[in-house]
């Protein structure tokens, strides 16, 4: 049976879904946005602050389920511009060192117009 995970230290939800999903072995995480969860706002408006931001939710997310970034098996990363994809990448090495596999898309629109959205899907 799956377990929902849920941690203060990373933004709530804000739709009907969970931050994470355990099953199987493996954490699912929903995509992250910069939103820092002390504010619930989104604080950074460069490319590298809103990338740091979603990197430190997902952390805090893996953790809360008992893995880590260094058990990510595979990312899916949304960029609201491909202009940002070296800025967004600098980052993103910095966080996932074990270079899990990975897409990075550019999209139209992310919710509340943020710059990036990544997902993780982790060993446990």
């Amino acid at each position: 049976m799956a377990e929902k995970i849920h941690t203060k230290n990373a933004p709530d939800a804000i739709g009907p879904y969970s931050q994470a999903v355990k099953t199987n072995g493996f954490v699912f995480t929903s995509g992250q946005i910069a939103i820092n969860p002390a504010t619930s706002n989104v604080e950074e408006t460069t490319i590298e602050g809103q990338t740091e931001q979603v990197m430190k939710n997902l952390k805090a997310i893996l953790e809360e389920s008992g893995s880590s970034l260094d058990k990510a098996v595979k990312t899916v990363c949304f960029l609201a511009d491909m202009n940002d994809f070296a800025a967004f990448n600098e980052i993103y090495g910095k966080y996932f060192t074990g270079k899990p596999a990975r897409s990075c898309v550019a999209v139209k629109t992310l919710p509340k117009n943020v710059l990036c959205e990544v997902e993780v899907i982790a060993e446990c």
